[in-house]
C-alpha cells in the first residue's frame, strides 16, 4: 500500500520522506496557507507548493476552489500549467458533487473529471461518502477516489446517538459491529420475534429501523472502504483508492488488509503506526544483550 502524508508541512513531508516510506502528498488550501503561516520566513503560497512538489516524488493533489464545471476546469488548467512541471507529480482534486442545497446540480464534478481526463489531467476526486459515487467518478475517468472514513465514522456515530451530543476524541476507533448492535437493540425493543414476520414488510417505521444508525447498508468508514474496493475491482477499473480522513493506525491496517490502493495518513498516526510498548521492551533486552567483547568486533 502507498503511504500518502496529509499535511503541508514541509519539515513534515521531509521527515516522512526521510524514513523512506513516502509516497505521495495531499493538501488543500487551508493545509497550505496554515503551513505558510507557521513557517519562518518570508514564503509565498505558490513558492511553498513549488517546495513541496520539489521534495516529493510522488502525486501531489492540490484542490481547486470553485463548483461549476467549466470554473473547475479552468482552475484545474491553471494549476497543472503553472506547477506539473515542476516534478511531473501534480494531481488535481475535484469534489465529487458540488451540491449545497437541494435544486443544485449534482453532476458539477464528475463532469469536470470527465474533461479533465480526456485532456490528460489526473484527478483525485475527493468528498466520496458512498460506493455509488466512487463508481460515478470511476466511469467518468478519476485516477483516484478518496473516501473519507473519519468523516463517515463521526455521520454514522452521531445519527444512533453514541456521542450523546458531547465532544469524543477524533482518533478513537470505531468498529461496524458497534453499530449493528445497537441497531438490534432498537429493533428488538420496538418487536417481538413473533411479530416480525407480520409487519417488516407492512410497517414503514420498522423497516426505517434497518437503516437506522447506518447508511445506505454501511456501518463504518472501513465498511465504505470495502465496498468501494469490491466493485472497482469488479469491473477492473483503473482507478485507485485513497483512503481518507484517517484517524488511527488500526483503520490504515485494515485498509491495507482490504487492498486499498493508498492511504493519506496524518503525520501522527503514521508515527503511531511505528510504535509497540512490547517492541520497547525488547530493544531494552536488546540493549542489555550487548557485551563488550561483541561490541569490540563491531567498532573494528
Amino acid at each position: 500500500m502507498d503511504i500518502f502524508v496529509d499535511t503541508a508541512d514541509l519539515d513534515e513531508i521531509k521527515e516522512a520522506e526521510s524514513w523512506g516510506i513516502l509516497d505521495g502528498v495531499t493538501t488543500n488550501p487551508s493545509l497550505i496557507k496554515k503551513a505558510v503561516d507557521s513557517a519562518q520566513g518570508d514564503m509565498s503560497l505558490d513558492k511553498h507548493i513549488v517546495e513541496i512538489l520539489e521534495t516529493v516524488d510522488g502525486p501531489v493533489s492540490l484542490e481547486v476552489t470553485e463548483i461549476k464545471q467549466e470554473k473547475m476546469v479552468k482552475e484545474a488548467e491553471t494549476l497543472y500549467e503553472q506547477f506539473n512541471h515542476i516534478n511531473e507529480n501534480v494531481v488535481i482534486k475535484i469534489p465529487v458533487n458540488t451540491a449545497m442545497k437541494e435544486g443544485d446540480d449534482n453532476f458539477e464534478g464528475v463532469k469536470a473529471i470527465k474533461t479533465l481526463s480526456e485532456t490528460g489531467i489526473p484527478v483525485n476526486c475527493t468528498l466520496v461518502m458512498k460506493p455509488n459515487q466512487a463508481l460515478m467518478a470511476a466511469k467518468a475517468g478519476a485516477e483516484y477516489v478518496s473516501p473519507f472514513l473519519g468523516r463517515i465514522d463521526d455521520h454514522i456515530r452521531n445519527r444512533i446517538g453514541l456521542d450523546r451530543g458531547e465532544d469524543y476524541p477524533k482518533g478513537i476507533y470505531y468498529p461496524s459491529e458497534l453499530t449493528e448492535r445497537v441497531r438490534d437493540f432498537h429493533i428488538r425493543d420496538k418487536i417481538s420475534k413473533e411479530e416480525l414476520d407480520d409487519v417488516v414488510y407492512q410497517n414503514q417505521e420498522v423497516m426505517d429501523l434497518f437503516d437506522w444508525g447506518n447508511d445506505h447498508g454501511l456501518f463504518s468508514g472501513i465498511d465504505l472502504v470495502w465496498s468501494m474496493k469490491n466493485i472497482l475491482d469488479n469491473y477492473s477499473y483503473e482507478t485507485k483508492i485513497i483512503a481518507a480522513s484517517i484517524r488511527s493506525a488500526r483503520q490504515v491496517r485494515q485498509c491495507a488488509e482490504l487492498g486499498v490502493e493508498i492511504a493519506t495518513i496524518p503525520f501522527s498516526v503514521i508515527e503511531d503506526m511505528m510504535v509497540h510498548h512490547k517492541t520497547s521492551e525488547g530493544m531494552k533486552a536488546f540493549d542489555q544483550d550487548v557485551i563488550p567483547e561483541y561490541k569490540s568486533i563491531l567498532d573494528g
